[in-house]
């Protein structure tokens, strides 16, 4: 299974996501940058297996990407040779 990562750590808002995004993965020249895009090319056009992880999410990113997630979670419980997983960025404790 290919697994393709997109590091959420310099990540300001989608537009950097679906760069990011084009980076990674084989879409198509005519892809668009939006979600139904993004799910007609995971349900249709990208080679599966595959699996998409999200690292280093903040929690505003959480919140601002919802719709993403949300979509992605759609396209995984459709498809039985697509996952998808999402981690939240680690902080170190100071204190001691």
């Amino acid at each position: 299974m290919n697994t393709v990562y997109i590091d959420f750590t310099d990540l300001g808002d989608t537009e950097d996501f679906y760069q990011q995004l084009k980076e990674k993965l084989p879409l198509p020249e005519t892809f668009g940058d939006n979600l139904n895009a993004l799910y007609d090319s995971i349900t249709g056009f990208v080679e599966l297996p595959l699996h998409l992880e999200f690292v280093n999410m903040s929690v505003d990113q959480l919140e601002d990407f919802e719709d993403l997630l949300a979509t992605l979670e759609d396209a995984d419980e459709e498809l039985e040779d697509f996952s998808f997983a999402y981690y939240l960025e680690q902080y170190e404790d100071d204190e001691e």
